[in-house]
């Protein structure tokens, strides 16, 4: 096996710890040195010295939850770095130590067995992270909002029967009354607005029922806690449009593909960035995202082709894209979902979508090019002659008898 990286290292990164291994090689004879530095930026520091001091060009570390971003900041001019996935580089079982693992990193990227994962610039892991925590407190609204229908529930009054979004206008009028103390269902009717499907009869019969002092402490304290990450949510918003100005024109880009929105091009671009160098191909990125059959294969035998487990962030989003992109009449992304529907089932279907719509993506941000909808009848112009053959054999098996002429030219 051919050696690439004379001088290179392995980095065992912990939370209080980092374990080095430098592997210095020179003529036919290998020599390992080890260190062991804190985690501070002084200890960080010193570990970048001793790299210096030792001439080592190449250093390794795995992916250790949040502990190797502090370490990457300070090594990254330094020295070339590599991102290990811990799954890629597990070391020979019964061999276990710090000192170990960190020589085994530095045997496998001296010979060029590890490969890099993906580590965005700067700007996109900040604006990765706006991204993320906005999810993360959406979400938290949501939950708020549950724990309030629960204790609207509990207080036997049915307003979703009649208030589909209980965050909306109406709902949110009903809600602060009740905190307030009014329980006359014909004053808590009179508080929505004219747009609910919901005829006043209705209203007044759902909103009729037992609210006592707990359970309008638990509205208010539930109330509180929405409005301050609805606050928080906009907060975000602004900044992220800030951090957003350098890649304008990627996001007016992707806006052009059916299903996507301004949030979900926000997204895209937080977890891949702009510069589609850095995967080899599109079928590479739909892979990193999970949204691809998993290979698992033995024997001759195709195990499980279900898509594999990935980060939350870009893979709910794409499926969320595509199926909005599916509603859409009289293009190509609706007439796949139909076609694999029915043979595969929906989730299946949708899936495909969603990783035609980030191939698409990709291609779209590495040419700089707008999306370009083949039509909903790309599949009947590619597959003509099957689709007529398929029909005959219908019409045969009924016992109508057709005869085939093509078209005088």
């Amino acid at each position: 096996m051919d050696l690439l990286y004379s001088r290179c290292a392995g980095l065992d990164v912990h939370s209080r710890t980092v374990v080095a291994c430098a592997r210095l090689g020179s003529g036919g004879e290998v020599r390992y040195e080890h260190l062991t530095v804190s985690t501070t930026t002084r200890g960080l520091l010193q570990l970048a010295d001793w790299l210096a001091a030792h001439g080592v060009t190449h250093a390794v570390m795995e992916a250790t939850g949040v502990y190797w971003k502090p370490v990457w900041h300070v090594l990254e001019d330094q020295v070339n770095l590599t991102l290990a996935n811990p799954q890629h580089v597990r070391n020979v079982p019964g061999r276990k130590s710090d000192k170990n693992d960190a020589t085994w990193l530095a045997d496998l990227l001296a010979v060029g067995l590890i490969r890099g994962s993906f580590v965005p610039p700067a700007p996109i892991l900040e604006l990765r992270d706006l991204t993320r925590t906005r999810k993360q407190l959406v979400r938290e609204i949501a939950r708020h909002t549950q724990r309030v229908q629960k204790t609207l529930e509990d207080a036997n009054l049915k307003i979703t029967e009649a208030i589909s979004d209980i965050l909306g206008v109406s709902g949110r009028a009903v809600v602060r009354a009740l905190i307030a103390g009014e329980t006359d269902p014909e004053r808590l009717a009179a508080l929505t607005s004219g747009r609910l499907k919901a005829s006043r009869q209705q209203l007044v019969e759902v909103l009729q029922g037992r609210v006592t002092d707990h359970h309008r402490f638990m509205l208010r304290l539930h109330l509180q806690q929405i409005e301050g990450l609805e606050e928080a949510v906009e907060v975000l918003e602004r900044r992220i449009e800030e951090q957003l100005k350098p890649f304008r024109a990627a996001i007016d880009l992707l806006v052009t593909m059916p299903g996507l929105s301004k949030t979900a091009a926000a997204v895209i671009v937080a977890e891949i960035g702009t510069d589609m160098t850095v995967f080899p191909n599109a079928a590479h990125l739909v892979s990193w995202a999970g949204l691809c059959p998993r290979l698992d294969e033995s024997a001759g035998k195709r195990r499980s082709t279900r898509t594999r487990p990935t980060a939350p962030w870009l893979k709910p989003v794409m499926v969320q894209a595509a199926w909005a992109a599916t509603r859409k009449k009289d293009g190509y992304l609706r007439a796949q979902f139909l076609r694999l529907k029915t043979r595969r089932g929906p989730k299946k279907a949708i899936v495909a979508v969603a990783a035609s719509m980030l191939t698409s993506a990709y291609h779209m941000l590495r040419d700089g090019v707008e999306f370009q909808d083949l039509g909903s009848q790309y599949f009947e112009r590619q597959h003509k002659a099957q689709i007529a053959q398929r029909l005959v054999r219908r019409l045969r098996g009924l016992g109508v008898e057709v005869e085939i002429k093509q078209p005088a030219a």
